[in-house]
């Protein structure tokens, strides 16, 4: 994806955008790379340390959901994961 379409994701001014992507790209998580066919389009790559260090916050993040939800029953475990499906749909209507 493009810097752009990152602060459009992550609701970011283009400038907050860019400033993280500097960090990122400084800790070799991604990088820029022009592209092939608008060499004033610069996209974004994970590189394989990004993939990583996301594998390990959703998998901390995981544990975490896990034990504090173990002692919520299951039949109000899935009206939250309803809920929250829904929640999901409406504002993907709603981005377009």
């Amino acid at each position: 994806m493009t810097i752009g379409e990152l602060g459009e994701r992550m609701y970011l001014a283009c400038s907050t955008a860019t400033d993280l992507i500097d960090r990122m790209e400084r800790n070799e998580l991604v990088e820029r790379v022009r592209d092939v066919n608008d060499r004033r389009v610069i996209r974004l790559h994970v590189l394989d340390k990004g993939y990583q260090m996301v594998e390990e916050v959703l998998a901390a993040r995981k544990r975490y959901l896990s034990e504090t939800l173990r002692d919520v029953p299951q039949e109000d475990i899935e009206a939250m994961i309803k809920g929250m499906t829904q929640l999901d749909q409406l504002l993907r209507a709603k981005r377009g």
